[in-house]
């Protein structure tokens, strides 16, 4: 199968779901709340605040597509979340400069094993960008901790909507300056390519099926014939011919 739509418009640029599909968000964070507690003599269920942290996201962002509060980025989102966690978890004595130093584990997580040699080899034949909530300094961050090689970041920040909002999926190809039809979304989450398909999109999944852990219940296999559908960022490069 060629890397082509039906109307034969070849793919140019592949654009990554960046949390989950790219970089391990949940050992990352587990290893720096853990990490934490020695240095600081803490004693704290981390792997659930870790978890915890998570499942504020999207609720968060959803009070910003909503209308319910003006732009607000993924950064203060995080932060606003971590000081209820901190409540709740009795993680007591952080100054603020520990603080921010924490909230910026999101900008420190490490991609999975197969994820910058991957990309290394699409890099060789398409434009490769984000495609994240994250904000830029988050992603373009990640990306200096990582490795990772992207040719651009597309962030939320641009368009001010997080996904599943359309402006999101029609403005990545704005900023690529490419039709949509030319534009593959690649993710781990079905929920995001449906909404990339929706836009007009192509789409690519890649099997992550530890993201949320040893018990993760959703996005275990691809629910969907996906243009693509990859075992890992590796066998998605096979896949894409290089």
């Amino acid at each position: 199968m060629q890397n082509e739509d039906a109307a034969g418009a070849p793919v140019k640029a592949l654009v990554f779901d960046t949390f989950g599909t790219v970089v391990n968000w949940r050992d990352s964070v587990i290893h720096e709340l853990r990490d934490l507690g020695r240095r600081k003599g803490l004693d704290a269920d981390w792997v659930a605040m870790a978890d915890a942290w998570r499942a504020g996201y999207a609720p968060g962002m959803d009070t910003v597509r909503q209308g319910k509060r003006p732009w607000t980025s993924v950064d203060v989102l995080h932060r606003e979340r971590l000081e209820v966690l901190l409540d709740q978890f009795q993680v007591q004595g952080l100054t603020e400069a520990e603080k921010d130093h924490l909230n910026r584990v999101w900008h420190r997580l490490d991609p999975w094993p197969d994820s910058v040699a991957g990309l290394r080899r699409l890099k060789s034949k398409y434009i490769i960008s984000t495609f994240s909530n994250g904000s830029v300094p988050c992603l373009v961050n990640m990306a200096k901790h990582g490795g990772l090689p992207w040719d651009c970041v597309f962030s939320s920040d641009i368009v001010q909507h997080y996904k599943p909002d359309p402006e999101m999926y029609q403005g990545v190809a704005r900023f690529l300056g490419l039709p949509t039809s030319q534009v593959m979304v690649v993710a781990a989450h079905n929920n995001d390519l449906r909404h990339a398909r929706a836009n007009g999109l192509r789409t690519g999944y890649i099997h992550r099926p530890t993201e949320y852990g040893p018990n993760q219940s959703k996005d275990l296999r691809a629910e969907e014939t996906w243009d693509r559908i990859a075992s890992d960022i590796g066998d998605f490069a096979s896949q894409m011919g290089v």
